[in-house]
């Protein structure tokens, strides 16, 4: 007693207590299982064993084309990384994509830094890594539609010293995901206390869909330009690639417009929470070079309200009406009045605006939500409508919304230097059967859906040949399962999402059901452009805002870059991975399962 009182106190004092190994960790059958230390037997780290164990090693989303892991991990020198960015002729690239890819190279660095926890003077072993990266576009540093996201990624070991790796892309984005797959590769294991990469890899990627968004609201309430940068960098880390920003709504208006400065003035909640021009070009730069354009949505005729008083007589209607539930959704009410010509005069300035700060090759229009009891209310529309010779039907009041949607929509145009741009609108009472073919150009307008995924509408939609963007909210909307605020109970469109559900959500599966054929090669399935995730934010502000994207934002981003056939118990491993490396990034993701589960694959998911 005596003598293990004795070595417990050695212990103790030198600190070999708290730093003696016990648990290693053991690949087999596909997962990494906990195991006691046996005498004399090399240690391995938790996540050097994950890094080699999957099918599809820690890799999110996982790739869609060939997949070679040589699963054998090689130490490299943290302080000897070396990466080059070259043109497809060999040449240095162009001014313009050579600062995107001097970005891209630091921000690949930056990942490495918070993965080795580096500290000052702290030693580094291994080889010495040299990264090429060859972007044979070395002109187009604007992400479009037609973008090429591809990439091609090889890793060697050269030598006794070295380790290589060859990145080759169309184009920047490509190039871009390229490096954040390379990042996902290495990990830091801590048995070894080293860095760790894996060699003789060779993996072609790319996306099964072009449109992988997720959609802001800041209007509700306000979320500093730092908190979307962070949104923005999980997007990148999941090769997601639109932010949608939600610029204003009837509650604030922290857009702050150049043309017409009154509405922030009088529409921001207070005079420090706006987004001025200066914060929107530093938002647009920084998510372009991680491979993210950003989307502006400027909503009317509904959703406005704050920021308009200024603007004259009969330039709104229904504002903070009561008893609200007559007039609109939720408090505050208010619409623009489509017979106000001030209205177009003011959205003429505020389009004029966003076309000057973002350069993203579509608009977003709203157009959702427009309440016809609104319009009634207003003696100045009935009397307008009534010259006109038309009645109060909601028929007369759809004619009425049209004229609003084509005035403004030639705002937009002449704001966009006379160059038509495709539009994307809410499914409303615009977009139902019977009014789209009468009053929507298919070729003009996007769709994008907020109803629920078993909508026969949607079907509709597609067989008139309108491109589509599910937003379904029964598994996108990220705002749902919390408690009511306008009354008791749970919130409108409850209950919680698990991420389960988001990654089952297939675009394709949802138009099957619904009797479209949407089979490779069919007109129907290239009409579908993808998916975005909704938060919209009555109930959430900067404090709550990473929790409510992730990890469920990464679910739908691998249901869009792979479109996997298997279910998400595949998945699982991969997933409790992929939300580690999100809060290792400084993103405070939501937990998924206790650690336990993390730390002993295949223990947790119900086998029954």
């Amino acid at each position: 007693m005596t003598l293990l009182l004795l070595l417990m106190v050695s212990f103790i004092a030198t600190g070999n207590w708290a730093q003696e190994r016990v648990w290693t960790w053991q690949c087999q059958e596909g997962r990494c299982v906990k195991q006691l230390l046996q005498r004399n037997e090399t240690p391995q780290g938790l996540e050097a064993c994950k890094l080699v164990c999957d099918i599809y090693s820690t890799l999110w989303p996982r790739p869609t084309g060939k997949v070679e892991l040589g699963r054998v991990l090689v130490p490299i020198n943290y302080n000897a990384i070396t990466i080059i960015g070259i043109s497809g002729e060999g040449r240095a690239l162009s001014e313009n994509v050579g600062q995107l890819f001097s970005t891209a190279a630091d921000n690949f660095r930056n990942r490495l830094t918070t993965m080795f926890k580096k500290q000052e003077q702290r030693t580094s072993g291994g080889k010495s890594l040299q990264v090429q990266v060859t972007i044979h576009d070395s002109s187009t540093r604007t992400l479009t539609m037609e973008s090429d996201e591809s990439y091609e990624l090889y890793i060697s070991e050269a030598d006794y010293s070295q380790v290589h790796c060859n990145i080759v892309s169309a184009q920047f984005f490509g190039a871009n995901y390229g490096l954040e797959t390379l990042s996902q590769l290495t990990t830091f294991d801590d048995a070894a206390d080293n860095l760790v990469i894996m060699r003789d890899v060779n993996i072609t990627d790319s996306p099964a869909f072009p449109f992988r968004a997720l959609v802001l609201d800041t209007a509700r309430n306000y979320f500093s330009v730092a908190s979307i940068k962070r949104t923005i960098d999980g997007m990148a880390a999941s090769k997601l690639n639109t932010f949608h920003w939600h610029l204003t709504d009837s509650h604030s208006f922290p857009f702050q417009s150049s043309t017409y400065p009154q509405l922030s003035q009088y529409g921001a909640y207070t005079p420090q929470q706006i987004y001025t021009p200066q914060d929107i070009t530093s938002v647009v730069e920084y998510a372009r070079a991680r491979g993210v354009r950003v989307l502006p949505e400027f909503d009317a005729p509904a959703h406005v309200g704050e920021g308009w008083q200024w603007a004259g007589p009969n330039v709104t209607v229904c504002v903070n009406a009561q008893p609200w539930n007559k007039y609109c959704v939720e408090p505050p009410c208010g619409q623009l009045n489509p017979t106000n010509d001030t209205v177009y005069e003011i959205l003429g300035g505020i389009y004029h605006d966003i076309f000057a700060l973002f350069d993203s090759d579509m608009f977003h229009m709203g157009g959702d939500e427009v309440n016809f009891e609104c319009w009634r209310s207003s003696l100045d529309i009935v009397n307008w409508m009534t010259s006109q010779g038309m009645g109060q039907t909601n028929d007369d009041y759809l004619q009425l919304w049209d004229m609003f949607q084509k005035k403004a929509y030639m705002k937009v145009v002449e704001a966009n230097g006379g160059n038509e741009i495709p539009i994307v609108l809410w499914t409303s009472h615009l977009t139902a059967e019977g009014a789209i073919d009468k009053y929507l150009d298919n070729e003009i307008y996007i769709i994008q859906i907020w109803t629920t995924g078993r909508d026969a509408a949607i079907a509709n939609l597609v067989n008139k040949g309108f491109r589509v963007i599910f937003s379904n909210y029964d598994a996108l909307y990220f705002d749902c399962g919390f408690g009511a605020w306008v009354a008791e109970g749970n919130n409108w469109c409850s209950p919680y999402i698990g991420w389960h559900k988001v990654y089952m959500n297939n675009p394709y599966t949802l138009l099957t059901n619904l009797g479209v054929d949407v089979s490779p090669g069919t007109a129907a399935r290239e009409l579908v452009l993808g998916a975005e995730a909704a938060l919209w934010t009555e109930q959430v502000d900067e404090s709550s805002l990473d929790g409510r994207f992730w990890p469920r934002a990464a679910a739908m981003a691998e249901r869009l870059w792979s479109n996997p056939d298997e279910g998400w118990q595949q998945a699982e491993y991969r997933m409790l991975a992929h939300r580690e490396r999100l809060v290792q990034r400084g993103i405070q993701s939501e937990a998924l399962e206790p650690q336990w589960c993390y730390q002993n694959e295949g223990s947790c998911p119900s086998q029954g």
